[in-house]
């Protein structure tokens, strides 16, 4: 049987079209953040190059290859 006097929920409360306007404007603008935020550490570091030190003592594996990559 249902109940017509139901009125808990509707078109117009959180869990209708406000509430997925709500979620898909939110998810869109965390989106939006995260991209320009990344476009700005990518901006920031495009100009660091990497210089390699003293390439002739470098081995095929070693733990202290790293030290060899100095930014400039």
């Amino acid at each position: 049987m249902v109940d017509n006097n139901f009125k808990g929920s509707g078109v117009f409360s959180l869990d209708g079209i406000t509430g997925m306007l709500i979620a898909t404007v939110l998810l869109l603008s965390i989106l939006a953040g995260l991209t320009v935020w990344g476009l700005g550490v990518q901006n920031a570091n495009q100009t660091k190059f990497y210089e390699v030190k003293d390439e002739q003592s470098i081995k095929m594996i070693d733990t202290a290859n790293a030290t060899h990559r100095v930014m400039k």
